[in-house]
């Protein structure tokens, strides 16, 4: 037994144009190491996706997934970790300046 309609030579070409327009690897929840699953998501592609998307495995937000490319996978889409590495270390450097202003003018 068959399930499902048979698609036709005009069906298979939009949904080949379709695949075409999206990128063919795998995109990584870099939170978790989840990898995006079609099937799993309502058969959506990953750009397709709204901005309200979340992991299914760790709840990250959409725009902490990148590309995987063999083995390597890429920078997410929120530029990876670098800003926030900035901003922790230039918040500790105000901490430590507020600290020698505040011992100095006691």
């Amino acid at each position: 037994m068959v399930f499902g309609n048979k698609k036709n030579k005009q069906q298979k070409a939009e949904e080949e144009a379709r695949a075409a327009m999206y990128w063919e690897g795998d995109w990584v929840c870099k939170d978790c190491g989840y990898i995006y699953n079609r099937g799993e998501c309502a058969g959506l592609y990953f750009e397709e996706q709204g901005p309200g998307f979340r992991c299914p495995q760790c709840s990250g937000p959409r725009r902490r997934y990148a590309k995987k490319v063999g083995d390597r996978v890429g920078t997410t889409l929120d530029g990876g970790d670098a800003p926030i590495l900035i901003f922790s270390f230039g918040g500790v450097i105000a901490t430590i300046a507020f600290g020698i202003w505040a011992v100095d003018n006691l």
